[in-house]
C-alpha cells in the first residue's frame, strides 16, 4: 500500500501516541515493501522533530511557528502556502525557499517573517507532505547528451531528465508527452522522469481528452488487484442478503434520472396514510455492502475520491459490477438498498423518519422528459417538444398517479427549503460543446450534475425540466435527514459545508450593483444570512442585466468542502449539520456514510447497558434526545474518526481536480472552436472588467475572452474599479460591467484556453456626472489607475 507523509502524520491528531503496528494496520501496509517505506519514513519524521518516541510509542510534536498547506505558485516564481483553516493568512514563500516542493504539493511551512497590514508572512518550506504531480505534460528537448522534459505549466519552475524506457527519446524531441515522474528531486539530483505517451507535436495536434487525462494525472484503468476483486463479487441479489432487511419490493418504485445515466443509485416510492401524512420512500442503492474496508476496491475508491465526466468517457470511481449492473436500480430487478422512509404532512413538514436496509425492486424506470410528459400529458404541443409520443406513455400508466403525487410533494418541500432562506441560482448552461442542459458555462456544476446542490453549494435551476425537480427535492431531503440523525446519536460522520460569504464582500456586491440602479439590503447589517442572497436573486431575476448579476453573486460564494464536524450549510439555509449520502456509486463521501449507516445497524447499542429494559429504536427519528450513552463501541468510534479525520482533506481536493478537468475540457472544445472561427465578429457581454482589460461572453456560445487594454487604440483609458469601467480620457466612452459590445477574435493560446478579443464596436458612453466624480478625486483611494494604450502594464497573461 503507498502512502504519503500526510496521510501518516495525519493519524496523529492531538498527543495522540501510536506504536508502528498501530501504524501499519490504519495505513494498511501489508508487504514488506510498504512495511519498509513506513519504517524509513517515521525514522525520518523523528530526525527532523516532527515526531518524538516515548516508549516505543510515537507522537507527534507541534512546533509554533510551522503551519500545513498546499503550494499555489506563479510562473514568476514565488509561491504562497494556502491554510486549510478558513480565513488563516497565505504564506509568501521565495523560489529560493521552496526545497524542492511544486505547484500543488502539500507542504509543512516554517514561518520566517511574521506578516503586517498589506504583506503576507513568509515562510520556507520544511517538509514535503505530498507531492501533486506524479506526471506531467513537457516538451522534449535534447541538450548535449541527456534528454529533458520542460512542463507546458509555466508554474512548474523545474526540467525533467528522461529515462529512455526502452524509446528512441530522439524521436520525441520537440514532441509534447505525458511524461511520469520516476524519482522527484533529491539532494542535488535532479528529478526523473519518463516518456508514458508521446501526444502530438504540440498542445493543438495532441487529443483533447488526452491533455486532460494526462494534465491531471486521471486513471484511465483500474489495478489489477482491483478488477481481481471486483470479479468475485455477485452478479445478483442473493437470499442471504435479505437477511434482517426490510422488505419494499412490494412497493411502487420508480427511478427518474437522465437520458445518457449509467447507473441510477436512487429511486423513489410514495403512499398515502390513514392519517392523511405522506410515506415518502428515498432508496439509495447499498454499494457498501459489498465493498468492505481497507479492500482493494474500497482503497481505489477512496485514492479517486469521485468519478469525472469527461464528455461522453466517464472515469468511474467504482469497478463494474460495482458502477454498473449489480448496484444499478433497474426496472424489474430486486436490489440491495439503505432506505430514508419519511412521513410529511401536505405542507412538506418532516414529522418523523426512519432509516433502513432494504430490499427493492423498480417498477417502473423514466427519463426526465418522459416524467415531464407524464405530468403534461393533456398538452400535445409539450409531448411534441420533449420527443414523447402519447402511445410511448401507455406502458407507464400504473405510475400515472405516483408521478403527479411525487410532483405535488417536492413542490411543498421545495416551499420548505425556501421558507428557511435557501435560494437557486438562474444560470445560463452551454449547449455548445457539451450537450444541452448538461453543464453551466461559467461557475457552476461539470457536465454531469448531481441530483443534489453538488460541487457549488447551491441549486442551479435555469434549465431543469420541473419533473427534475422531483428527485432533487427528496434527494436534498434526504441527505439532511441522514445527517441530522447522526447528529443526533453522535456518530463520526463526513459532513458537507459551506460557509458565509464574507460581510466584506458581499458590501463590495452592494457597491456595485448599486451602479445598474438595483439598490440591495441587508436585513442585518452584522450578519449575511441565506434569506438576504434569496432576495437578491428575486431581485436580480427582474432585471435586464440577471445574468451579470448572478455572476457577480457567485463572486461572493466560498467553495462548498467536506469536514468531520456538522456546521452551516450556507445554499442551503441549514445550520445543523448536511450531509452527501445521495450518491454513493459516484462519490465517496456518500460511500463512507453508507458504511457509517452499516456500523449503526449492526453494532449501534439501543440501551445503556446490557440491564436497562428501557430500548430506543437507533432507526428512527424517535430516538432523537432519549439516549445518554455512546451508540457505537469505541474502537468502531474511534476507526470512524480517526479515518474521517484522515481523508476529509483528500475528498475535497479530489471533488476540486475532478471540477478542474471537467472545466479544462470544455475550456479546450471552446478554444478549439474559437480557433477556426478567428477574424470573426461576435455579440458579447461585458462580464468582469480589470485594470488591463474587460471580459467579455459571447452570447451565442457562451465563450469568455479578454479585450486587453491595449487593443483600444482610440484613447487613452483609465480603470474605475469602484464602478467596474474603463473610461476614455478625451472621447469619453466607456465598457462598463454589463455593458453589449461586438468584438472579433484576434487569437486563441489552444493550450492555456484563452481567446484574445478586439471590441469593434459597442460600449457606452460616460455621463457628464461621472467625468465630475472622477476629476473630484475619486482615483484618491489608490486603486483606479490611467492605464494608458501601451504594452507591459503589470498583467501576465499566462497567470
Amino acid at each position: 500500500m503507498e502512502f504519503s507523509i500526510a496521510a501518516l502524520l495525519a493519524n496523529f491528531s492531538g498527543d495522540k501516541l501510536l506504536t508502528l503496528k498501530n501504524l501499519e494496520k490504519k495505513l494498511n501496509c501489508q508487504d514488506e515493501t510498504s512495511l519498509r517505506d513506513l519504517q524509513i519514513a517515521v525514522d525520518a519524521l523523528e530526525r527532523i522533530g516532527v515526531l518524538v518516541k516515548e516508549r516505543g510509542k510515537y507522537r507527534r510534536i507541534s512546533e509554533e511557528g510551522v503551519i500545513e498547506g498546499k503550494l499555489r505558485c506563479s510562473s514568476k516564481g514565488f509561491c504562497f502556502a494556502i491554510q486549510d483553516e478558513e480565513g488563516a493568512e497565505d504564506v509568501y514563500i521565495r523560489e529560493s525557499q521552496l526545497n524542492t516542493a511544486w505547484n500543488g504539493d502539500r507542504v509543512l511551512v516554517k514561518v520566517t517573517k511574521d506578516g503586517s497590514r498589506r504583506r503576507s508572512p513568509e515562510g520556507e518550506v520544511k517538509l514535503i507532505l505530498e507531492r501533486a504531480n506524479a506526471s506531467v505534460l513537457a516538451r522534449v528537448k535534447a541538450e548535449e547528451d541527456d534528454y529533458k522534459a520542460v512542463p507546458l505549466d509555466d508554474r512548474l519552475l523545474f526540467e525533467l531528465f528522461l529515462d529512455a524506457n526502452g524509446l528512441d527519446l530522439k524521436e520525441a524531441v520537440d514532441q509534447l508527452a505525458h511524461v511520469e515522474v520516476v524519482r522527484y528531486p533529491l539532494g542535488q539530483n535532479p528529478p526523473r522522469g519518463r516518456v508514458a505517451q508521446v501526444l502530438g507535436t504540440d498542445a493543438e495536434a495532441a487529443s483533447d481528452i488526452d491533455i486532460v487525462f494526462c494534465k491531471h494525472d486521471l486513471p484511465r484503468e483500474f489495478p489489477e488487484l482491483v478488477e481481481i476483486a471486483a470479479k468475485t463479487l455477485p452478479t445478483r441479489v442473493r437470499k442471504a442478503d435479505l437477511k434482517d432487511r426490510m422488505d419494499l419490493r412490494d412497493r411502487l418504485t420508480v427511478t427518474l434520472d437522465g437520458p445518457k445515466a449509467r447507473v441510477i443509485d436512487d429511486a423513489l416510492s410514495l403512499e398515502k396514510g390513514e392519517d392523511g401524512n405522506w410515506r415518502l420512500g428515498v432508496h439509495i442503492s447499498d454499494v457498501a455492502y459489498y465493498i468492505p474496508t481497507q479492500s482493494p476496491i474500497d482503497q481505489e475508491a477512496l485514492k479517486r475520491g469521485t468519478s469525472v465526466y469527461l464528455g461522453d468517457e466517464v472515469i468511474p470511481m467504482l469497478p463494474q459490477p460495482l458502477s454498473g449492473s449489480l448496484c444499478s436500480l433497474v426496472e424489474g430487478k430486486e436490489r440491495l438498498a439503505i432506505s430514508v422512509l419519511v412521513t410529511l404532512d401536505e405542507t412538506g413538514q418532516v414529522l418523523e423518519y426512519q432509516i433502513q436496509p432494504t430490499v427493492v425492486q423498480v417498477d417502473h424506470h423514466l427519463n426526465y422528459q418522459q416524467a415531464q410528459a407524464v405530468l403534461e400529458r393533456e398538452n400535445p404541443d409539450t409531448l411534441g417538444q420533449l420527443g414523447v409520443k402519447p402511445k410511448d406513455l401507455k406502458a407507464l400508466e400504473p405510475a400515472f398517479e405516483l408521478l403527479e403525487n411525487l410532483f405535488k410533494l417536492s413542490q411543498a418541500v421545495k416551499q420548505q427549503r425556501f421558507q428557511r432562506g435557501s435560494f437557486e441560482l438562474n444560470l445560463p448552461e452551454s449547449d455548445f460543446p457539451l450537450e444541452a442542459g448538461e453543464q453551466t458555462a461559467k461557475y457552476g456544476s461539470p457536465k454531469f450534475q448531481y441530483d443534489d446542490e453538488g460541487l457549488l453549494g447551491v441549486m442551479v435551476v435555469s434549465s431543469l425540466l420541473p419533473a427534475r425537480t422531483i428527485v432533487t427535492e427528496f434527494m436534498l431531503l434526504a441527505n439532511q435527514l441522514v445527517a441530522a440523525h447522526l447528529k443526533a446519536l453522535s456518530v463520526p460522520a463526513i459532513y458537507r459545508l459551506h460557509r458565509t460569504p464574507d460581510a466584506a464582500d458581499v458590501q463590495e456586491l452592494i457597491k456595485l450593483v448599486e451602479n445598474m440602479d438595483i439598490i440591495l439590503s441587508l436585513e442585518n447589517e452584522e450578519t449575511i444570512q441565506p434569506k438576504d442572497y434569496q432576495r437578491f436573486v428575486e431581485q436580480f431575476a427582474s432585471s435586464n442585466s440577471e445574468k451579470i448579476l448572478t455572476y457577480l453573486l457567485l463572486e461572493t460564494f466560498k467553495p462548498a468542502f467536506y469536514s468531520a464536524h456538522p456546521d452551516i450549510h450556507f445554499g442551503l439555509a441549514l445550520t445543523d449539520g448536511y450531509t452527501h449520502f445521495a450518491s454513493p456509486t459516484r462519490r465517496y463521501p456518500d460511500l463512507f456514510i453508507h458504511r457509517v449507516l452499516h456500523a449503526l445497524f449492526e453494532h449501534g447499542r439501543d440501551r445503556r447497558s446490557t440491564r436497562s429494559k428501557d430500548r430506543v429504536n437507533l432507526r428512527h427519528s424517535s430516538c432523537h434526545g432519549e439516549i445518554q450513552w455512546n451508540v457505537l463501541p469505541p474502537d468502531i468510534q474511534h476507526d470512524l474518526e480517526d479515518m474521517i479525520s484522515r481523508i476529509v482533506v483528500h475528498l475535497t481536493e479530489r471533488e476540486r481536480l475532478a471540477q478542474e478537468a471537467e472545466s479544462d475540457l470544455e475550456g479546450l472544445k471552446k478554444a478549439e472552436f474559437m480557433r477556426s472561427h478567428t477574424g470573426e465578429v461576435f455579440h458579447g457581454l461585458i462580464t468582469g472588467v480589470q485594470s488591463y482589460g474587460f471580459f467579455v461572453e459571447i452570447e451565442e456560445l457562451l465563450v469568455e475572452g479578454l479585450v486587453h487594454v491595449s487593443s483600444l487604440k482610440d484613447d487613452w483609458y483609465e480603470y474605475r474599479s469602484r464602478q467596474q469601467k474603463l473610461v476614455g480620457r478625451k472621447n469619453r466612452k466607456q465598457y462598463r460591467l454589463g455593458d453589449t459590445v461586438e468584438v472579433q477574435v484576434k487569437s486563441v493560446d489552444y493550450y492555456r484556453q484563452q481567446i484574445d478579443l478586439v471590441a469593434v464596436g459597442g460600449g457606452s458612453e460616460a455621463s457628464d456626472d461621472d467625468e465630475e466624480e472622477f476629476t473630484n478625486g475619486f482615483a484618491e483611494d489608490g486603486q483606479d489607475e490611467g492605464n494608458g494604450n501601451e504594452e507591459g502594464n503589470g498583467f501576465d497573461e499566462s497567470e
